[in-house]
């Protein structure tokens, strides 16, 4: 996603929502219970002596939702940061859904059947007596691509396109063994020993082998202190099984839209809690 989208609004939105201090939320709730009172008793001495009912106006202000449509927010009933954060988040969900690579997550990525569940991203394939399972979490794995740095004189400066970047782990099953592999994306130490002529796309972090279900009490090994020579044999094992570079960057796409998917569900929920809808 575009990283200017949130870093440079996000920034918009915290320094709107820093104007207001403590003091001033004491005087503002001071004063509107003050005219609250002056208002009720002037009412009722006019219900007392017109016997007719008062109607209390409102103030209403409209917002554009993120379908297009207008809605209305009582404003008499929000606090002053919450009307700002109203407005924020309506400009805001505008923004992702525009920068927005993908609105539709693929069920099926090189054979691998996806499956997702909260942050939770699982690929899984068959392929004759073994089970492929791969999986990784969305959580905090965002980040900007690039290691510039951004001139601060500079009008318009540009950010590295975010992409979300997982650990994952694969499990390979077969019969009641499973080979278990802890990866991560841009590996740039490798194990040691590895051939530094291939660029991978990703490394191998920690090996285990098991029976049943994994535990603590299961013996894993660092991938950087293996033989070289095994490490590479390891992933050439894996790119037979369809996990190579290429596939590894359709992993990095999946995630980035799905996590981008998710970032905006935040934003609208959060929109409708703070509207109480």
């Amino acid at each position: 996603m575009s990283g200017l989208v949130r870093n440079s609004l996000c920034a918009f939105g915290f320094k709107n929502l820093l104007k207001s201090t403590s003091a001033s939320r004491i005087i503002t709730s001071q004063i509107s219970r003050s005219l609250w009172h002056m208002s009720n008793t002037i009412n009722n001495n006019l219900n007392n002596l017109t016997n007719a009912p008062i109607v209390k106006q409102h103030q209403y202000k409209q917002f554009k939702c993120i379908n297009g449509h207008n809605y209305q927010c009582r404003c008499s009933q929000h606090t002053k940061a919450e009307k700002e954060l109203i407005e924020f988040l309506a400009e805001e969900i505008v923004a992702e859904k525009k920068a927005q690579k993908s609105k539709t997550i693929p069920t099926e990525v090189d054979g691998f059947a996806v499956s997702l569940d909260g942050s939770n991203v699982t690929l899984v394939k068959n392929i004759q007596n073994e089970k492929i399972t791969i999986a990784f979490n969305v959580n905090h794995t965002v980040d900007a691509e690039g290691d510039g740095e951004i001139d601060p004189n500079d009008d318009k400066p540009e950010f590295g396109e975010m992409k979300s970047k997982p650990n994952f782990t694969i499990d390979i099953t077969r019969g009641k063994q499973t080979l278990g592999l802890t990866c991560s994306f841009n590996n740039e130490h490798g194990a040691s020993g590895a051939d530094d002529s291939y660029n991978d796309c990703f490394g191998i972090d920690e090996i285990s082998l098991y029976e049943g279900e994994h535990n603590d009490k299961i013996y894993a090994v660092a991938g950087e202190v293996i033989d070289g020579y095994l490490y590479d044999l390891l992933m050439n094992y894996l790119e037979e099984k369809g996990i190579s570079n290429e596939f590894a960057e359709k992993l990095i796409e999946l995630s980035t839209n799905y996590e981008h998917s998710a970032y905006i569900s935040l934003l609208e929920g959060l929109s409708k809690f703070t509207t109480g809808k």
